[in-house]
């Protein structure tokens, strides 16, 4: 459903949606709130993850990313950075295997390397939030690999 924001415009968001799911053969009512509610969380995160991405993506901007590419990896970051029911891991081998299907040839070893980037630059800003000094942190730049 992600994918589909990059091809719809916000207006016509909510008829996609809905054709998208009404299209899932035996899809219950459980999954059909879980799957919006999944959507909404990602899509109203879409700031922070797009920031995030163009962090650790350096030399690339989210404007330049492979459709695919940047639906998975917006999954992935919400899921790291804001879901804390998926371990981290799990969030970037997912990613990964739906990299290898929906992606190209490079999108696999891409979308591990911008979502290994996002990890270290996570670790590295909540290890200085918590106070803890490292030597890529003392200086208090967290945006960047040192």
């Amino acid at each position: 459903m992600i994918f589909i924001f990059a091809f719809t415009v916000e207006k016509d968001m909510e008829e996609q949606k809905a054709l998208y799911l009404d299209g899932i053969e035996g899809l219950r009512e459980k999954d059909r709130e879980y799957l919006l509610k999944r959507y909404d969380a990602v899509h109203d995160h879409i700031p922070e993850i797009d920031a995030a991405l163009n962090r650790a993506a350096k030399g690339w901007k989210t404007s330049r990313f492979a459709s695919s590419d940047l639906a998975i990896l917006r999954v992935a970051v919400y899921e790291m950075l804001f879901d804390d029911d998926i371990p981290e891991k799990v969030a970037i081998n997912e990613a990964i295997e739906l990299a290898k299907i929906y992606g190209g040839d490079d999108s696999p070893s891409f979308v591990n390397g911008v979502l290994g980037q996002v990890s270290r630059i996570h670790k590295k800003a909540a290890e200085y939030a918590a106070g803890k000094d490292t030597e890529d942190t003392a200086s208090g730049d967290v945006s960047e690999e040192q």
